[in-house]
């Protein structure tokens, strides 16, 4: 049954339900987008100033830990596809304190995303308009982004599509000019360059061990949106077979796309000069004979970033609309215009971005770096949550009912334990580098936070709430 037929109490809803109109190619496409970010572009320098070539393996081990994550999310919700996802898993199978927790997290978290993205957005339009405020650029971000989400669901999944398949080709382009640089020595006058470059200044694992875990907590960051696959699960046509298709594919192709791309960024650089001549991408493009390579890449950067606001937007949106049916919002944001758009939560989304927007530029830098330190500690609360709350889903059903699932874990229960395990090395690793250690400090706290807000306001949702969200499965 579509989300939005079950109001939470006195609430009236404007409009019908949210729409089913993402196909399979917008969540596929989607999925790759929300983890495909700035970051790539730019170099991810200072993960690969740590663990130099073996970033490879970091990359890898935390792509197998998010996969795992991912299907855990999957089973959930192909079981019961509902807006609010992971929130309302969590509310369901860990109580309404975890789910109101979890939801206001990923709200937050996506808010501080969206508007370091918006400012990256402003910036890279500065190189082309040195004389235009910043200010503008970002303010164009939100308004366009916001507006293409207030349009129509399907209106959203379209763009993100393109925006997505934009970075997707630059990256395949740049890693088959890569492979032409190292095998057959275009841009080099003939001359192969080969791979001697992975294990030539220092080895494969420079730094050691060390390095490799060190790089850890970068590369994790690096995955975070992959989970909003299951908040495209009360709006798409078919979740019982476009959320396994996604989710099956996604992890293969962020491997192939990372991993790929550092592989051919690695083999033609030497690990320890990547970063100090600008982006790895521009580098090479300019090196196969591509006079206009940083035009390229600048677009490419400014539309990634706009992918990420627009994902961000979409998000934050969703997850108010949810916690707002459980009562645990204003009964407002639960309402949907006539075309099945939450407009009320979406717009309460973009009026905190603008007072965001604005905060990015009086405040200290320093700060806005603790407050984005939230939005990384959230990340792996999510994950933890997704993991805890299909762990007590499984263990809740009969053994008839395990058998009919039709998307299930693998080697449950042992898959979740490991996941769970690697987060909490994640978070250890941390506590113990001085530059994230914040996160744990602010993260925390903010959590506190929402938990005193939850028993003074009595945000638990009632007791018809609860079962309005259960007859929805």
């Amino acid at each position: 049954m579509p989300v939005g037929n079950h109001p939470s109490h006195g609430e009236t809803v404007q409009g019908g339900p949210l729409k089913r109109e993402l196909g399979e190619r917008h969540i596929r496409l989607m999925a790759l987008g929300a983890c495909i970010g700035v970051g790539l572009f730019l170099g991810s320098a200072k993960a690969i100033e740590m663990a130099g070539p073996a970033i490879m393996l970091s990359y890898i081990i935390g792509g197998l830990a998010i996969l795992v994550i991912m299907r855990a999310l999957g089973e959930m919700a192909v079981h019961n596809p509902v807006a609010g996802s992971f929130s309302r898993y969590a509310q369901d199978y860990l109580g309404p304190l975890a789910g109101f927790l979890t939801g206001w997290n990923y709200w937050f978290l996506w808010l501080v995303t969206c508007v370091a993205e918006i400012t990256a957005v402003a910036i890279y339009m500065g190189i082309w308009f040195p004389d235009v405020p910043r200010w503008i650029w970002a303010l164009a971000a939100l308004g366009s982004m916001g507006a293409i989400n207030l349009i129509a669901v399907k209106a959203f999944g379209e763009f993100e599509f393109w925006f997505a398949l934009i970075k997707i080709v630059t990256i395949i382009a740049m890693v088959l000019g890569g492979i032409g640089i190292i095998a057959f020595g275009f841009g080099n006058d003939g001359v192969a360059m080969g791979i001697s470059n992975l294990w030539s200044n220092g080895g494969f694992m420079p730094n050691g061990v060390t390095g490799v875990l060190m790089s850890l907590q970068m590369v994790m960051f690096a995955y975070l949106g992959v989970e909003m696959i299951g908040l495209t699960a009360g709006e798409a046509r078919n979740p019982q077979k476009t959320i396994p298709q996604a989710i099956g594919s996604v992890f293969w192709r962020i491997l192939l796309f990372y991993v790929g791309a550092l592989f051919v960024i690695l083999s033609i650089y030497p690990w320890n000069e990547i970063g100090s001549q600008g982006s790895p991408f521009v580098m090479t493009f300019e090196r196969l004979g591509i006079k206009t390579a940083a035009g390229i890449i600048n677009f490419v950067v400014i539309t990634a970033a706009l992918s990420s606001c627009n994902g961000g937007i979409f998000s934050t949106g969703r997850m108010l609309y949810s916690l707002a049916q459980n009562g645990q919002a204003p009964a407002t944001f639960a309402r949907t215009s006539s075309n099945g758009v939450p407009r009320n939560a979406l717009l309460l989304s973009i009026a905190a971005l603008l007072l965001g927007v604005l905060a990015n530029y009086l405040v200290p830098e320093k700060v806005f770096v603790w407050v984005t330190a939230i939005a990384t500690f959230g990340a792996i609360w999510t994950w933890v949550m997704i993991l805890l709350a299909q762990l007590k889903f499984r263990a809740g059903l009969s053994t008839a009912e395990r058998q009919a699932l039709k998307y299930r874990m693998w080697l449950w229960p042992l898959s979740s334990y490991l996941a769970l395990a690697f987060l909490i090395l994640v978070v250890g690793l941390m506590a113990y580098f001085e530059e994230t250690r914040v996160a744990l400090y602010i993260g925390p706290a903010f959590l506190v936070l929402l938990t005193v807000l939850y028993y003074v306001f009595k945000l638990s949702p009632k007791a018809e709430n609860a079962q309005l969200a259960r007859s929805a499965s």
